[in-house]
C-alpha cells in the first residue's frame, strides 16, 4: 500500500512539471541586472518611465541625457525621478567601472550566442513582414529586416522560449502591440538584431532586445523587459518596464 501510494505520488509530481518549449535559454550573464545598457549614450526626450537599473559603458555619464541625474555621496551610482533603480556610469566610482565592463562582456556575448544558434525553426518568416501573425515559440532567423506593421502574437507557455534573430532592421509601426498569450513571459523573448531597432509611437514591445547597434523607442513606446544596446539607446518620452 504504501509503495503503490509512493508510485501515485512520484509519477503527480512528474505530471506537474511543465516542459519549456522552444530554444535553451540565452544567458544575458551580469547585462541582465539592466533594464537599459548601452555603450555610446543614453538619452531621453523628458518625460521618459525606466523601471529598473540602467548603465553605460565606456562611455561616462555625460553621455547619458535628458535624466536630470543626481549623484549620489558614495560617487558609485545615480538617481533619477524618472528611473525607478540606479544609474551607474563608467566614469563612476569603484567598483562602478568594473562592474560594468563586465556587463558589457555579457551582453556582447548573449548576443553572440543569440544570433549564433542554429538550426532555425522558422526561416525568413513572411519574408520579414510578421504584422497579423501569432508566434509561437521557437528559433527564427531572417536573412533580411523585419517589419512589424500591425498586432502580433506570441503564444507559449510560462516556461516557453522564443529567439529571433534578425541580420538587417527591426521597424514596429506605430500604435502596433506585441500581445503574450498562454502565459508567455517576456524574459524568455531575446530578440538579437544586427541592424538599427525602431519601435513607432505608442507601440507595445516585449522581449530582450540584443541590438548590435542602436536602439529607439518613439514618442509613447513601452517596452517590457531589457534594451541591451552596442550602441545607443534612445527614448522618446517612453517606457521602459523590466
Amino acid at each position: 500500500m504504501i509503495s503503490t501510494f509512493l508510485t501515485i505520488s512520484f509519477l503527480a509530481t512528474i505530471g506537474s512539471v511543465v516542459a519549456q518549449v522552444g530554444p535553451a535559454a540565452v544567458n544575458l550573464g551580469t547585462a541582465g541586472n539592466y533594464a537599459i545598457l548601452a555603450e555610446t549614450g543614453i538619452t531621453c526626450v523628458p518625460t521618459c518611465v525606466i523601471v529598473g537599473n540602467i548603465g553605460i559603458s565606456p562611455a561616462s555619464s555625460t553621455f547619458i541625457t535628458g535624466l536630470s541625474l543626481i549623484l549620489d555621496s558614495s560617487g558609485k551610482f545615480s538617481t533619477s525621478s524618472q528611473v525607478t533603480g540606479e544609474v551607474f556610469a563608467a566614469n563612476y566610482a569603484a567598483p562602478t567601472p568594473a562592474t560594468l565592463t563586465v556587463a558589457i562582456h555579457d551582453m556582447q556575448t548573449a548576443y553572440t550566442d543569440a544570433m549564433g544558434r542554429t538550426p532555425p525553426n522558422f526561416l525568413n518568416l513572411g519574408s520579414g513582414a510578421i504584422g497579423g501573425l501569432i508566434l509561437t515559440p521557437g528559433l527564427y532567423h531572417w536573412n533580411s529586416g523585419v517589419t512589424i506593421s500591425s498586432d502580433v502574437t506570441l503564444a507559449g507557455g510560462a516556461n516557453d522560449t522564443w529567439i529571433f534573430q534578425v541580420t538587417g532592421t527591426l521597424t514596429m509601426a506605430n500604435a502596433v502591440h506585441m500581445t503574450l498569450t498562454g502565459g508567455a513571459v517576456p524574459k524568455n523573448i531575446v530578440w538579437a538584431v544586427a541592424g538599427a531597432v525602431t519601435i513607432g509611437t505608442t507601440s507595445l514591445f516585449q522581449g530582450v532586445i540584443l541590438g548590435k547597434t542602436g536602439i529607439t523607442l518613439e514618442t509613447g513606446a513601452t517596452a517590457n523587459s531589457r534594451l541591451l544596446a552596442q550602441t545607443a539607446v534612445a527614448l522618446q518620452k517612453a517606457t521602459v518596464n523590466n
